[in-house]
């Protein structure tokens, strides 16, 4: 294996795997991670011939285990700010990406591990992985968008508790608490990652990246107006070659032919 901080794999089948490769630092995030995350993922989002992403990390502890602790204590503070908003135009790339986003969290998922997770569409937790917001134990706080996904992810109530305790939580009470979509043995995480990515590549691509679009933007917006905004796409897809095939596809009981048009 390459000894690259960030693997981009790109699958014949429309599928693209981004790993974290730190295995022996538990893939922690430091500035050379988060510019090769970007600039993979800013790949991803550019080529038309992948349509689902996979997020996972290297070795069998550690999806992404937060920061790295040692080049987190020497910034000032000009300098967490700013590795604040790159964290954070990351995790807004991911969440609006256009494509699907799935996090195969096949361990510790961590502070800003954590974060990454919660940019993506769909999370899938290995049985045994953990997951938690850390940093108040550093006299910190979250600052790639954690206290602001948390809540929209799984609640008031429990995101508080998860930011201000600091404590981390089992992917069987990831999942309870909706954290998580689902858990899968260790063994079957990226097998499943790759099930449900091919379920979406199904699909229509247009149909997906509209429907994640209508919610992200839907989510910030008033009821009656994202209604509207969701009538309206409703609309459009009708002007679709997708549509047409969809539809006909059903009617004569065979699979579609989406082309994306």
């Amino acid at each position: 294996m390459s000894d690259a901080p960030v693997l981009l794999a790109k699958e014949p089948d429309g599928i693209a795997t981004i790993t974290v490769n730190r295995p022996d630092k538990l893939n922690a995030l430091n500035a050379d991670v988060l510019r090769e995350l970007k600039a993979a993922f800013e790949r991803c989002r550019d080529d038309a011939d992948i349509r689902v992403v996979i997020l996972t990390g290297a070795g069998e502890k550690a999806f992404i285990a937060g920061a790295d602790i040692a080049a987190l204590s020497r910034l000032t503070p000009a300098e967490a700010g700013e590795n604040a908003r790159r964290g954070q135009k990351l995790t807004t790339l991911m969440e609006e990406l256009g494509k699907p986003v799935i996090a195969a969290i096949n361990g510790y998922a961590l502070g800003g591990g954590c974060e990454l997770a919660l940019a993506c569409t769909i999370r899938i937790a290995a049985e045994g992985a953990r997951l938690g917001q850390p940093e108040v134990k550093l006299g910190i706080i979250c600052g790639y968008g954690g206290t602001q996904r948390l809540p929209r992810l799984v609640g008031k109530g429990r995101a508080i508790e998860l930011l201000i305790t600091g404590e981390p939580i089992d992917a069987a009470e990831a999942f309870r608490i909706g954290l998580v979509n689902r858990v899968a043995k260790r063994e079957s995480l990226m097998d499943e990652a790759r099930t449900l990515a091919r379920k979406i590549l199904a699909a229509g691509p247009l149909a997906v990246a509209a429907s994640l679009g209508l919610v992200h933007e839907g989510m910030d917006k008033l009821l009656k107006d994202a209604l509207e905004l969701e009538a309206w796409q409703f609309a459009k897809s009708f002007e679709t070659q997708d549509m047409k095939e969809g539809t006909a596809a059903f009617l004569e009981k065979r699979p579609p032919r989406f082309t994306g048009k």
